[in-house]
């Protein structure tokens, strides 16, 4: 009578293992509200109609499925504050040609590097749902609205762009 009870729990251990990485994913449409509401936190930041490029890396199937989920996020438009974005989807290895952007939202599993040193060149913000992108100084901010609302902005990274954030914004965040 064991064996049945086995088979159960190992079923049941299967569904946990399952479930949790995807209860665990960060959802990319809560990632750009944050993401944009902290946009309106620089001083002398974007308001009205700006585009958002969101950077991919089309050999990568996670940062393609982020891609397509900010992309629908946007949709015809999304507002924060006072500034509507649109979006533009950017692959990587176009960064250095990329124009007409507010800021680049850098895609997980993007090779963030590169894609940083060509924003810091063209003076635009990075943001990303990736802590490792941050933390290397490839992005400017980190984002991540779950279990909370998280973030974490690199203040070298910041200052290499001439992004400069209001008071009261940087006692939310964290900074390295």
């Amino acid at each position: 009578m064991s064996h049945p009870n086995r088979l159960v729990r190992l079923a049941v251990a299967g569904l946990a293992l399952a479930i949790i990485p995807l209860s665990a994913q960060a959802d990319p449409a809560k990632d750009l509200q944050v993401a944009g509401r902290a946009l309106t936190f620089l001083e002398n930041g974007p308001t009205g109609k700006g585009v958002l490029g969101v950077v991919f890396d089309p050999s990568k199937p996670a940062s393609v499925a982020e891609k397509n989920a900010i992309m629908a996020a946007l949709g015809a438009g999304f507002s924060a504050g006072g500034l509507s974005l649109s979006g533009k989807a950017v692959e990587a290895g176009d960064v250095g040609g990329v124009s007409g952007v507010v800021a680049l939202y850098v895609t997980t599993g993007v090779t963030a590097g590169p894609v940083g040193a060509a924003a810091k060149g063209k003076k635009i913000i990075t943001i990303g749902s990736d802590m490792s992108c941050v933390t290397s100084g490839a992005c400017v901010m980190s984002v991540s609205a779950d279990p909370k609302v998280e973030i974490v902005v690199n203040r070298a990274a910041a200052a290499a762009v001439g992004a400069v954030f209001k008071a009261a914004f940087r006692m939310m965040i964290r900074e390295v």
